[in-house]
């Protein structure tokens, strides 16, 4: 059974830093990847950024790269999000996903385990 519980969620101000951390209960054999998505209210879910997970090779959204590190903790199983430099439209529930899939890391249809979310709220 798969399980992911995202946390560090909080509401910050514009410029701020924030550290999200997902921690997973998965059989990381089959695992090809890990993501952090987006949902806004009235939005589609939006891709951040995602780890291959054999060989750690990162993929970032234009909004987020040069701002936010994805990485992952092998000994404790858990997938972490460094968002630095945060503003307004960074704001939204963050979620954290996995898949077996090894294509389309950026596409929230090719994940089929996901977490409940953490929200993140920037104020200006």
């Amino acid at each position: 059974q798969v399980q992911l519980v995202e946390s560090g969620g909080a509401t910050v101000q514009a410029g701020d830093s924030l550290r999200l951390s997902c921690a997973a209960s998965i059989d990381t054999f089959d695992l090809m990847a890990m993501g952090w998505f987006r949902q806004a209210p009235g939005k589609e879910r939006e891709f951040v950024a995602a780890i291959r997970w054999f060989d750690e090779r990162t993929y970032y959204s234009d909004s987020a790269k040069g701002r936010f590190t994805i990485s992952r903790d092998n000994a404790e199983n858990t997938l972490h999000l460094q968002m630095n430099g945060l503003k307004p439209e960074d704001s939204g529930v963050y979620l954290c996903a996995a898949t077996n899939d090894d294509v389309g890391f950026h596409l929230y249809t090719r994940y089929p385990y996901w977490g409940q979310g953490t929200q993140v709220t920037v104020s200006s």
